[in-house]
């Protein structure tokens, strides 16, 4: 069966660091793009980065030159780095993982930034 399992989240100070990993199971990893997702109460579901089967990553925004994706494929994980924390990074933060017509999400770890 197809699995992501995220962990890592927890509560930081602002101006924190946090490292956030997804194991996946039961898909050909290295031929999936991997993507970092994260939904804050009464928001919809924000992108944050992606890392293609090809080595090149993406960034939104909010997060560029705070956040890094990267991943493993012998280990099957993706990972991502969180630097200089803020307040409005607070959420759920998410793996996805795509190819094709394939589309899977894992569970969710909570991250909270907070004094």
């Amino acid at each position: 069966q197809v699995q992501l399992v995220e962990s890592g989240g927890g509560l930081v100070q602002p101006g924190g660091s946090l490292k956030l990993s997804c194991a996946a199971s039961g898909i050909a990893f290295r031929v999936f793009k991997m993507s970092w997702y994260r939904q804050a109460p009464g928001k919809e579901r924000e992108f944050l980065a992606n890392s293609h089967n090809t080595g090149s990553t993406n960034y939104a925004d909010s997060v560029k030159g705070r956040f890094t994706i990267s991943r493993d494929n012998a280990k099957n994980m993706v990972y991502l780095q969180m630097n200089s924390l803020k307040p409005e990074d607070t959420a759920v933060y998410y793996c996805n993982a795509v190819s094709g017509w394939n589309d899977f999400w894992g569970q969710g770890t909570q991250v909270t930034v907070s004094s």
